[in-house]
């Protein structure tokens, strides 16, 4: 299928809101905020807004004393989970716009551009860490660490090439799997990192890390509910694209997707830091895998994983020990410290 990239400015663009569509619609290309046809947008964008967070915020003074006190696997953990997630959001920042040219829905644009501007924000909440916690030469090794570690550059490399192939040939199915990517990356590419960090704080360590990782997390868990509506719209409105060739196809990314997190959290963390192990990685990404498959229709991957097997993510990834999930009972207040839970 053919995707028509959205212009500058339209002047015979529609105007009436029922004829918009997420991609090929007619749009004039302005903002509108008051008249949306995917309210579930505005809706996001208004708590997006009221997630703004600064980096410095986050004190990690005690993070100076405890990083030389880590255990070499937890240290080498840290440093290579800290430089794969400076690589994802830095990637998420340069391409969402890529996407986002392509779709034509206002008040879709109008989030993707937040979550860019989120990503830069992570961007520089790594950077806050490292700058705290070791030297400037130190802080170079772990941001470059992909150059001379063979396991971090392929899994660079596959989401890369997913977005890649969008921007060398801009279809509608390299556009789905653009999405879709985005959707893996959001949704399971993170997961073992943030466990990670989240495992430390529980043995007494590093907390204003697992700090800045809980502000990250919350944001996340809203890119990763916004790509999965934007899959769903997409099914409403180009049925013809989800053929069933293309939902396997679907299947197998996030297969891939999931086989990769596995073995990456069986490399950087093992069975050799405390509280963490090979079983509960795997047990625990294939969950998340086909929780992730299920919430966009289509059939989940592995049998008897159906079940959380880390609730303690769940308690530690909380920003401010309120348990709302905003987007499915819709009865939260807007606040700053609002939390956002997407059952991890």
């Amino acid at each position: 299928m053919k995707v028509n990239k959205k212009p500058l400015f339209n002047e015979f663009g529609d105007t009436e809101t029922s004829k918009k569509r997420v991609v090929n619609g007619n749009t004039t290309n302005l903002n509108d905020f008051n008249n949306m046809k995917y309210t579930w947008a505005a809706d996001w964008y208004r708590q997006a807004m009221n997630n703004f967070w600064i980096p410095e915020e986050v004190n990690l003074s005690q993070d100076l004393k405890d990083y030389p006190k880590l255990n070499e696997e937890e240290r080498t953990a840290y440093d290579k989970i800290l430089s794969f997630l400076i690589f994802l959001d830095s990637i998420q920042t340069a391409n969402l716009g890529n996407i986002n040219n392509y779709i034509t829905a206002s008040e879709i644009n109008l989030c993707l551009t937040i979550q860019a501007f989120q990503e830069a924000v992570h961007s520089q909440s790594y950077s806050y860490m490292l700058d705290s916690i070791c030297s400037p030469e130190k802080r170079n090794e772990i941001l470059f660490q992909w150059k001379d570690d063979k396991h971090l550059l392929e899994r660079n490399k596959f989401i890369g090439e997913q977005y890649n192939k969008f921007i060398d040939e801009p279809n509608g199915e390299n556009l789905l799997r653009a999405i879709l990517a985005n959707y893996v990356l959001e949704g399971i590419y993170f997961y073992s990192g943030f466990m990670f960090f989240y495992n430390l704080e529980r043995n007494g360590k590093m907390s204003g890390s697992a700090q800045e990782i809980r502000y990250i997390n919350r944001d996340e868990n809203t890119h990763l509910w916004l790509f999965r509506n934007i899959i769903k719209e997409i099914q409403k409105e180009e049925q013809q694209m989800f053929t069933d060739e293309l939902k396997s196809e679907f299947r197998e990314i996030i297969r891939v997707g999931v086989e990769h997190e596995i073995a990456w959290g069986h490399y950087v963390i093992g069975d050799k830091i405390q509280g963490l192990n090979k079983n509960l990685i795997e047990s625990y990404i294939k969950y998340l895998g086909n929780m992730r498959l299920k919430d966009i229709g289509l059939e989940p991957l592995y049998e008897g994983f159906d079940k959380n097997p880390a609730e303690w993510v769940n308690i530690h990834s909380d920003a401010n020990s309120v348990k709302t999930d905003f987007f499915e009972a819709r009865s939260t207040a807007y606040a700053k410290a609002a939390v956002l839970v997407d059952d991890l």
